[in-house]
């Protein structure tokens, strides 16, 4: 398998397309947005300078790499010789239906249909397509080129031969595949994202501030980020989406997600990318503080 095609180009789709093109993959970038392939392409360039100022991959093996990468927004033209495509849309499922009846219309018929879905059923994915033996779950970590991980999700119908390659695919990646079974959340959301809701739920019960109940979490239990900063970092948007899908796949109310939470989402506050969630972060000078309205 040389030919990948990556669905999605923002954060995880340019990550994901970043590792395949630096492991020798011939990749094709399809995203409906012109503008949002040259920042990726922007993206994928300065974090592979990062690489090579810190000897990790050769001058010549980023040339190498980018020389494998192409852009199109022409989805059908995009997968027309894949042998795997990666959808990494956004985490909406009406979104991922459509791409993938229309990944079922034009890749070929030997194509594996992969999704970078990080809660969605892929059950429910693959019922849209005529191939639901060849559609599974990939669910890379973020930032993709650091993180080893890679979430293996087996559909009601996914194929023994098709897991098995695509456990083998993440391995030449120098990634580390784990096979779950498709329930809402999978695992690692299942466990994180109410992790991240009772945080969220204890800041907005005046238990604790921003800042402090990302300490607790990172000196007392170890994790490098704080639960409120991981949230920034993910997208807030992401984690309701999350969350949503947790509540509605089980019909517990312990998934509900906090008001606080469905009340930045719509005021627009949704972490890093749009500069500000519980914290304000600057790209220019990187810099992370409180966001104002949690400040004491």
């Amino acid at each position: 398998m040389k030919n990948v095609t990556v669905i999605g180009a923002g954060t995880m789709g340019n990550g994901i397309a970043h590792v395949f093109c630096q492991y020798g993959y011939h990749v094709n970038l399809v995203d409906v947005q012109a503008a949002s392939l040259e920042r990726a392409i922007q993206t994928i360039s300065r974090n592979m300078d990062r690489q090579v100022t810190k000897g990790s991959l050769t001058a010549e093996a980023r040339e190498a790499a980018l020389s494998r990468l192409v852009t199109t927004t022409d989805l059908a033209a995009g997968v027309s010789q894949a042998e795997l495509v990666v959808e990494a849309a956004t985490e909406n499922v009406e979104l991922k239906l459509a791409i993938f009846r229309q990944l079922d219309e034009h890749a070929p018929a030997a194509c594996i249909l992969a999704s970078n879905t990080s809660s969605i059923s892929l059950t429910r994915i693959a019922a849209v397509t005529g191939r639901p033996e060849q559609v599974i779950g990939m669910h890379f970590m973020n930032p993709v080129p650091v993180m080893k991980l890679v979430e293996i999700i087996r559909g009601y119908s996914t194929s023994d031969a098709v897991a098995a390659t695509i456990a083998g695919v993440s391995r030449t990646l120098e990634k580390i595949p784990v096979e779950v079974n498709d329930y809402p959340g999978f695992v690692a959301n299942r466990i994180l994202m109410p992790m991240i809701n009772e945080a969220i739920w204890t800041l907005h019960e005046g238990v604790a501030g921003v800042a402090e109940i990302d300490e607790v979490m990172k000196l007392g239990m170890g994790h490098p980020m704080g639960p409120l900063r991981l949230a920034d970092f993910i997208g807030l948007d992401v984690c309701l989406a999350i969350l949503r899908v947790l509540h509605e796949g089980f019909g517990n109310p312990k998934y509900a997600p906090c008001p606080l939470l469905v009340n930045m989402v719509t005021a627009g506050k949704l972490g890093d990318k749009s500069g500000e969630g519980f914290y304000v972060s600057d790209r220019e000078t990187r810099s992370i503080t409180v966001a104002s309205p949690f400040r004491k």
